[in-house]
């Protein structure tokens, strides 16, 4: 029994922006393998990748992450550019897929709580959802990887016909500001927050530009981010999500809301994953 288990590709990011370009290892479950580990929990990645990218598993089982990892003939490959100083506003181009997770694939594993992490629609069916609920655990899963759509090598946000039941079967979701408004069809957070809350799960996590809010047990909880520069924006979400629920196995909602906004400040600071200290005033 693991406390977390991460499902996901593991992403080759090609990160662009005003100041320059840079080549990152990616992914939710990379991000939030960094912020699982130095909290003292017990971690689970099943992932797809490329044998040219296997490094990236040997340094997560360095690390004491247990990897259920399948070889697969191309990794999945993001060039993420951000064209201006605002960072909610980015352009992802998609050069390789690792290919759709099987129920098979999460058949052996058991944990605590379980967080989707897709990159790109396709990469985790609903049949793969729904076993994992079957499990009785708690499901987290990012929207992300739900409404992006490959439209010619660029991803683009497209209509989500399986929100509905996707939804139904989870019971903690992660969405941006820029997802929420595409969903929810309004700038005002509190009021996506209700829209995805009336669709069944039961703690909305959602990032933005100035911070997080954590919708849960009908209260919203907002906390800001403290970053005294922004070096690090991607990987902001995966990294929130991250600190959210595992701080959640032990804490309240608003701890933990508090808890994810302070981590992720200090990730915010420094390109890559979070690797400072935990912080303990939050």
């Amino acid at each position: 029994m693991f406390d977390i288990a991460f499902v996901g590709h593991f992403t080759k990011d090609t990160v662009e922006n005003p100041h320059g370009k840079t080549i990152h290892r990616g992914g939710a479950y990379y991000y939030g393998a960094h912020v699982a580990i130095p909290m003292g929990l017990r971690v689970a990645v099943v992932t797809r990748l490329a044998k040219e990218d296997w490094g990236v598993v040997e340094e997560l089982q360095s690390m004491g992450v247990t990897m259920f990892a399948k070889e697969t003939p191309e990794s999945t490959c993001l060039r993420i550019v951000y064209p201006n100083e605002n960072l909610d506003e980015r352009i992802i181009y998609a050069t390789g897929f690792a290919g759709a997770f099987t129920p098979a694939e999460i058949t052996p594993i058991h944990a605590r709580v379980f967080h989707i992490g897709a990159s790109i629609r396709g990469e985790v069916p609903l049949n793969v959802i729904a076993a994992l609920a079957a499990k009785q655990t708690r499901v987290s899963l990012d929207v992300q990887g739900f409404i992006r759509v490959n439209d010619n090598g660029m991803l683009r946000y497209a209509r989500w016909n399986e929100m509905s039941a996707t939804l139904h079967l989870v019971n903690v979701l992660k969405v941006d500001s820029t997802e929420a408004e595409f969903l929810a069809g309004t700038r005002d957070l509190q009021e996506a927050l209700r829209f995805f809350a009336s669709y069944g799960p039961q703690e909305i996590v959602l990032t933005h530009n100035g911070g997080v809010m954590v919708y849960a047990e009908g209260q919203v909880y907002a906390y800001p981010w403290r970053a005294q520069e922004i070096q690090g924006r991607t990987g902001r979400g995966d990294t929130c999500i991250a600190a959210y629920l595992c701080k959640r196995l032990s804490a309240s909602p608003d701890h933990a809301a508090r808890f994810a906004a302070a981590l992720t400040s200090i990730k915010l600071q420094t390109p890559g994953p979070f690797k400072g200290q935990l912080p303990t005033d939050y």
